[in-house]
């Protein structure tokens, strides 16, 4: 099966060794950022939501605007929006993107960011609303006369199915989470399910129990890992890079921070991060999880350390457990983004691909046999 690499951009200069600057939206970096990706042989990139950042679905616009081929990744959390009126956004946004969208669905941050833009119902019952959010988008997108609906959360009478996703049947629904509730939900509507990155046994572990769920459904599930490649042209450069990001980050948050004892993260993907940083800073060889213990886990905090070829096996060994897309970004994000496409990304295609054609050779061999 082939693979499929998503970057992430964000709307200004900014990293956890970079603090934002300039303007909270600069046109120009958002252009030169979204082409960069172009450039480099990503799929995707990834378009975030954050309770204090710029609409997405606005960004995503001007993202397709200034490339041509580049698939974009939208996030979007249920709950603010109403069901019927986001499925005609996304569906509007993939026609004038030339069916490049796909939608990331995130149930919800911690409590406390939920709370920035007026949500305070609980996290399963986050999960619940989810459940029945993307069963009307699904419906929407699929039906072909108005559709009615009442449930929990939502209630609505002849939604218009006018408004029509160019790629069919639906737009591609990615999803997250690693909650038991989100497991469940994932199994009954996720096209693609992402990962942190975890150490192998965990994520193999998770896609196990994602398969089981949809396996209940009557559906299968492809995978997503995100980590953030630190690279260099020898190893021991790669983890000198590496000392040089958490240095960075003692200094910008200070060091007391470091190993101090921290509020427990709502999100239990982060706490599955912080448990696999308690068993050691490299798990895997070069699963490096410092980031992710200095700065509490709060998102895709976990590195891939080593040269490019090194980095691509490590990538390969989790492609072994299940995993076809990669969603990496760096620490530099911009200039890594251009340095993943020099040798990165055409390597992991490469190594994939050759051992593709060999299991190709060798199941022709047993049938001819």
């Amino acid at each position: 099966m082939s693979v499929e690499f998503i970057g992430m951009i964000g709307t200004q200069p900014a990293s956890e060794i970079h603090p934002p600057r300039g303007p909270a939206v600069d046109v120009d970096y958002v252009r030169r950022f979204a082409q960069a990706h172009e450039q480099s042989g990503f799929d995707r990139i990834l378009i975030g939501y954050f309770s204090n950042g710029a609409d997405g679905f606005i960004v995503a616009q001007y993202a397709a605007f200034v490339t041509e081929k580049l698939g974009l990744m939208l996030a979007h959390r249920p709950g603010f929006v109403a069901p019927t009126v986001a499925a005609r956004k996304l569906a509007t946004l993939d026609i004038f993107s030339g069916g490049r969208l796909a939608v990331h669905i995130i149930s919800g941050g911690d409590d406390g960011e939920q709370r920035k833009d007026g949500d305070f119902i609980t996290h399963d019952e986050r999960y619940e609303r989810t459940d029945e959010y993307v069963e009307i988008l699904r419906r929407i997108w699929t039906a072909d006369k108005p559709v009615d609906h009442e449930g929990k959360y939502y209630k609505f009478v002849r939604s218009s199915v006018d408004i029509k996703s160019l790629q069919k049947p639906h737009i591609p629904i990615y999803f997250g989470g690693s909650s038991d509730a989100a497991i469940e939900i994932a199994g009954k509507h996720a096209d693609i399910y992402a990962l942190w990155g975890e150490p192998l046994a965990e994520a193999a572990k998770t896609i196990a129990q994602v398969r089981a769920s949809a396996a209940r459904h009557g559906r299968t599930v492809r995978f997503s890992l995100s980590t953030r490649p630190i690279l260099a042209s020898t190893e021991d450069a790669a983890w000198a890079r590496a000392r040089r990001i958490i240095e960075t980050i003692r200094e910008t948050r200070g060091h007391a921070m470091l190993g101090a004892p921290a509020k427990t993260p709502g999100a239990v993907g982060s706490q599955r991060l912080l448990a696999a940083a308690a068993e050691g800073d490299v798990l895997d060889k070069r699963l490096w999880t410092a980031v992710a213990a200095a700065t509490g886990a709060r998102g895709n905090t976990t590195a891939l350390v080593g040269t490019p070829e090194q980095v691509a096996e490590s990538m390969l060994a989790y492609y072994d457990v299940g995993v076809t897309t990669f969603l990496i970004r760096g620490f530099d994000p911009l200039e890594d983004a251009l340095d993943y496409g020099r040798e990165l990304i055409p390597l992991v295609r490469s190594k994939i691909a050759s051992r593709e054609r060999h299991e190709s050779v060798a199941l022709a061999g047993r049938v001819a046999g």
